[in-house]
């Protein structure tokens, strides 16, 4: 065991670039993880890792024997979870992404009920609004907002999320209301945008009586971070293109309005994203069930007030 411990660190150094890193992200001090290391090394008479004062990266050898013990580490984990179903008392980790929105409005809340229900399984939750590898971060599951990738990842679909634009109503008291869909690309209006490197958000997919259609929206304003879109909007900043759910309330209160409902963005895809081979894993397959249910009852509860006034 202390062997496979010690390999699991080695796998985490090399993917997250430090020991300290490493260690953090099994819950080992920097000092417990340096010395699994050594003794890996010590084990293998070989240096694994080219260390200077900025930079940690594994050396040719290193990089041989990580391919393999990655594909140990899994094995070995994935064996674990199908006996634990066996036993019929899923346990351990579970790594979980969604992005900053869904994720505090909706699956944060969810979390320490499965975990209620399941105590011996953990969840580890990271939020951001970024793209994420599942492969290469190690995720187990990724819920997603937006158009599913093309990948051999599997998709569980939780529900259709309509898009809305909207700004406050002293924005567009000052700016006027957009009346057509080009005015969006004109220096006329401030649309206010999702992007970072590889963002799908560069443009703006809409809905028109001919059919969808791509527009490149005029903006000085773009973070990655959708809150922070939401806030410039309530700020008086410009329109902003938003999942109903997450400007329900806002829209329902009045502080933002819809802007072109005539031609409103493409609905996006909520659904949960996981390696098919997870799904064997009895715990994964439990807290996909949980979300996909318990999602679609949040979803609805949180649109209702949004459906109800139109």
């Amino acid at each position: 065991m202390p062997y496979l411990e010690s390999l699991k660190v080695f796998v985490r150094v090399v993917e997250l670039g430090s020991i300290t890193a490493g260690g953090r992200d099994l819950r080992l001090t920097p000092a417990v993880a340096s010395n699994r290391i050594k003794e890996l090394e010590k084990r293998l008479d070989v240096r694994l890792f080219n260390r200077t004062t900025r930079k940690l990266t594994p050396t040719e050898a290193g990089q041989s024997f990580y391919d393999h013990a990655r594909t140990i580490v899994e094995n070995v984990e994935h064996a674990e979870a199908v006996i634990a179903g066996f036993a019929g008392s899923p346990h351990g980790v579970i790594q979980v992404a969604a992005p900053l929105g869904v994720g505090k409005r909706i699956v944060a809340p969810l979390v320490p009920r499965f975990v209620e229900s399941y105590p011996d399984i953990s969840i580890r939750l990271r939020l951001s609004d970024r793209k994420v590898d599942l492969l290469d971060d190690r995720l187990d599951v990724a819920l997603m907002v937006g158009t599913p990738p093309e990948s051999t990842l599997t998709l569980r679909k939780i529900a259709d999320c309509p898009r809305v634009l909207c700004a406050t109503p002293e924005y567009l008291a000052a700016r006027g209301a957009p009346q057509r869909s080009q005015d969006l690309t004109e220096k006329a209006h401030n649309c206010l945008l999702l992007r970072y490197p590889r963002s799908p958000e560069y443009f703006w997919t809409l809905q028109t009586p001919e059919g969808p259609i791509k527009i490149e929206p005029a903006g000085s304003y773009d973070s990655d971070d959708g809150d922070v879109l939401t806030a410039w909007a309530l700020d008086h900043r410009g329109i902003v293109n938003k999942p109903v759910f997450d400007v329900a309330e806002q829209l329902e209160s009045g502080h933002l309005v819809e802007v072109l409902p005539q031609t409103p963005p493409m609905d996006a895809i909520f659904g949960c994203l996981y390696p098919h081979r997870r799904l064997q894993d009895p715990k994964i397959r439990l807290f996909v069930d949980f979300m996909v249910a318990q999602c679609r009852v949040q979803l609805r509860e949180m649109q209702s007030g949004y459906f109800r006034g139109r």
